[in-house]
């Protein structure tokens, strides 16, 4: 995970979304993006 964008690590989160990947896989990578403090780079879904 640390070897990935910041770009690349908020991408393959919502892909990981999209492709309705595992759950666990998803917090892992929820859980880098909140390390790195990028939350706010995250689309606001309505």
């Amino acid at each position: 995970m640390r070897k990935l964008s910041d770009e690349l690590l908020i991408e393959s989160y919502y892909k990981a979304i999209e492709l309705n990947l595992s759950i666990d896989f998803i917090n892992l990578i929820k859980t880098e993006i909140h390390r790195r403090s990028l939350s706010h780079k995250m689309k606001v879904s309505s």
